[in-house]
């Protein structure tokens, strides 16, 4: 079961996307002189096959999922994008399970839509 504690609300979210908008989005649009995607979109079932893979699949008894950020070269023009890499645990210390997959094959929103 989710824990609640781990949620927050939506005026929370909204003002930590408008500061992700207002301390980074701007940079990186004058880097690279255009708008950035910055919203990805899974299915629950997509992740929820993901999840169950890394549940089947890892070597650890607590796995978890690590998020990073990631871009496309300069000659494709996608852009941002993001990938879900298994972990051999849940601590901040635990490293990448290179032994499984990352998920990546991710919707982008475009023009990005803010939450």
């Amino acid at each position: 079961m989710l824990n609640s504690s781990s949620l927050i609300s939506v005026e929370e979210v909204r003002k930590l996307q408008q500061n992700w908008i207002e301390t980074r989005a701007a940079a990186i649009e004058k880097e690279m002189g255009a708008e950035d995607g910055r919203e990805f979109l899974f299915s629950v079932d997509e992740l929820q096959k993901f999840l169950d893979f890394v549940k089947e699949k890892s070597k650890s008894k607590n796995p978890g999922i690590r998020i990073y950020l990631a871009a496309y070269n300069e000659n494709n023009k996608k852009g941002a994008t993001l990938f879900l890499a298994p972990t051999d645990g849940t601590s901040l210390s635990s490293g990448n399970d290179y032994t499984l997959q990352p998920l990546n094959r991710v919707l982008q929103g475009w023009p990005p839509l803010n939450y």
